[in-house]
C-alpha cells in the first residue's frame, strides 16, 4: 500500500481509482452497458461531422499542426494525438448537442472519444479495450463530478472542464496498459489543467466550445507525461491545495468508488434530442406540447417555466437578451421556450433568427422559476413545467417529470445523415458496422481512421 504524505497509511484518491479499473475488461459490463457505449460513439461522431464546418470547428482545425498520424475528423488532416483530440473535441462540442450526464453537469463523452481515438491510431488498440476504455473515462469523470459540483461552483466554473480531465486520462492510462503508478499520475497532471470558466454566457464569447478541447487535449498530454515517467501529486483531488480545496472548498469525500455495486455511470447519461443547453431541453419538450394546442402564438399573453433550481440558476440559462449569437440563445431557457411556441417545433432552426420579432416578444413576457418539487427530484430526474396564459383568459400548461431523451433510433438515424453527408453512404455504413462490432475490431484505429476523407484503403476494405 502507498503511503500518503502524512504518514497515514490512507491510500489517495487518484490510486484508489487506478486500482479499482486495471483489472477490469469489457466482460465484466452487461450488453446494456456496452451498447450504450457504442451509441455514445455514433452520437459523438454525428456531432462532429454534422459541426465541421462551424467557426469554432474550422478555428480548431485550423491551428492544429500537419503532421503525425491521428485523424481530425472529416477531413483528410492528420496532426499529433493532442491536436487531434483538441480539434475533435471542439467539433464535436460544436452543435451543443453532446451527451449529458445530469449529476456531475458535464459533457464527458465530448472528452473522452477523442481521446480514446487519438491514442487508438497511435498504438495497437483491440476494440474491447476501447469499449472499456471509455465506460471507465465516464464512471470516473462522473463520479468526480457527484462529489465535487454545486450549482454555486458552476455558476463560475465549467464542470465540462474542470472533471474530464482526469476522468479522460484514467480512460487513456487504462487503453495503453499503464502501470497503476502511471496511471496515478495522468491522473493528477490531467487534474492540473482542470479549467473552463463561465464568462462566455454573460460577455457572448465563443469560449465553450473550446474547453473540451483543452481537456481532451490535456488529458493527451497527461497520459504522455505520465507514461514517460512523469511524477505526477497524487493526493491531487483530497489534498490541502488540491481539486476539492481549490474549487469546491471542501474537504474531498474519504473515497470515490467507481462501480458501486455493480452500477456503470454511462448508464445515467443521456444523448440530447436537440441542439441547445440540457437545462433548456425539458421545458423546450413541455412548450412543444403546449404549442400543438395553440392556434396562434399571437394569443400568448404571458408565460410561466418552472424548471430545477440547477437549470434556473446555471450561467445564460435565465438570460432574456439581447443574444449576440446562436450560443447564447441556445443556452437561455426563455429563448428556448419561446422559439418552440412561435415556431411549433425544436430544431436548429430555432436559433437562426435571433431578433425575430415573435420570439423576442414571447422572451420579454415569459418568467423563469425554480421549483421545490423538480429541485427536489434533480439530478435523478430533470422536470419542467411551461403555463403559458392567452389573451382571453385561458391557460395552457403542461410539465414533464424527467427530460425524453433521444431514442437508438434517433440517435443512428442523425449518425447516418451526418456522416453520409461527409463521407458518402457506403463509408457512413462501414463506419456504423465497425462501430456495432467494435468488441470484434483488433484495431480500434480503424474507427478514427475512417472519419478520414482519405482513409487507407486496408480501412476502407476492413468494414467492408
Amino acid at each position: 500500500m502507498t503511503i500518503g504524505p502524512t504518514g497515514s497509511g490512507k491510500v489517495p484518491l487518484a490510486r484508489q481509482m487506478a486500482r479499482s479499473v486495471l483489472a477490469l475488461d469489457l466482460d465484466d459490463f452487461g450488453p446494456e452497458v456496452i451498447a450504450k457505449a457504442k451509441l455514445c460513439l455514433l452520437d459523438f461522431l454525428s456531432c462532429a461531422f454534422e459541426a465541421g464546418q462551424h467557426p469554432w470547428s474550422r478555428q480548431a482545425v485550423a491551428i492544429a499542426q500537419a503532421g503525425g498520424n491521428a485523424t481530425i475528423i472529416g477531413t483528410s488532416q492528420l496532426s499529433s494525438p493532442a491536436d487531434a483530440a483538441f480539434a475533435n473535441a471542439v467539433m464535436g462540442h460544436g452543435l451543443v448537442r453532446e451527451d449529458m450526464h445530469a449529476a456531475s453537469i458535464a459533457h464527458h463523452g465530448v472528452v473522452i472519444w477523442p481521446t480514446l481515438l487519438a491514442l487508438s491510431e497511435q498504438s495497437p488498440l483491440h476494440g474491447a479495450k476501447l469499449l472499456t476504455a471509455a465506460i471507465i473515462g465516464y464512471e470516473a469523470g462522473a463520479r468526480i463530478g457527484r462529489a465535487l459540483l454545486t450549482s454555486d461552483l458552476a455558476r463560475l466554473y465549467r464542470p465540462t472542464g474542470l472533471v474530464a480531465p482526469p476522468g479522460a486520462a484514467l480512460a487513456g492510462s487504462f487503453a495503453l496498459g499503464l502501470s497503476e503508478d502511471a496511471a496515478t499520475s495522468a491522473i493528477a497532471i490531467a487534474a492540473n489543467t482542470s479549467s473552463g470558466l463561465n464568462e462566455w454566457p454573460h460577455a457572448g464569447g465563443s469560449d465553450m466550445y473550446f474547453h473540451p478541447g483543452f481537456a481532451a487535449g490535456n488529458a493527451i498530454r497527461a497520459i504522455g507525461l505520465a507514461a514517460a515517467g512523469a511524477f505526477g501529486s497524487e493526493t491531487i483531488l483530497e489534498g490541502e491545495a488540491g481539486l476539492f480545496a481549490a474549487y469546491r472548498r471542501q474537504a474531498a469525500p474519504d473515497a470515490i468508488a467507481l462501480f458501486p455495486d455493480g452500477g456503470s455511470e454511462i448508464m445515467a447519461v443521456y444523448n440530447k434530442p436537440v441542439p441547445a443547453c440540457n437545462f433548456a431541453q425539458t421545458a423546450a419538450q413541455a412548450a412543444l406540447r403546449v404549442s400543438h394546442e395553440l392556434a396562434d402564438a399571437e394569443e400568448i399573453d404571458h408565460v410561466v417555466i418552472r424548471a430545477p433550481d440547477a437549470a434556473v440558476r446555471y450561467p445564460g440559462c435565465d438570460s432574456m437578451g439581447p443574444y449576440r449569437n446562436a450560443l447564447q440563445a441556445k443556452m437561455s431557457i426563455p429563448f428556448s421556450v419561446a422559439a418552440t411556441l412561435a415556431r411549433g417545433e425544436i430544431e436548429e432552426e430555432n436559433y437562426s433568427e435571433l431578433d425575430d420579432a415573435d420570439i423576442i416578444r414571447l422572451v420579454s413576457v415569459t418568467e423563469l422559476e425554480a421549483d421545490l418539487g423538480f429541485t427536489a427530484a434533480f439530478p435523478g430526474k430533470q422536470g419542467a413545467e411551461v403555463t403559458v396564459h392567452l389573451r382571453g383568459g385561458r391557460t395552457i400548461r403542461h410539465a414533464l417529470p424527467d427530460v425524453i431523451a433521444a431514442t437508438p433510433s434517433d440517435i443512428r438515424a442523425r449518425f447516418r445523415a451526418a456522416a453520409a453527408s461527409i463521407l458518402g453512404q457506403d463509408r457512413a455504413h462501414r463506419l456504423e458496422h465497425l462501430i456495432d462490432d467494435c468488441e470484434q475490431l483488433g484495431n480500434a484505429g480503424d474507427i478514427a481512421a475512417q472519419c478520414r476523407l482519405d482513409a487507407p484503403e486496408r480501412v476502407l476494405r476492413s468494414a467492408s
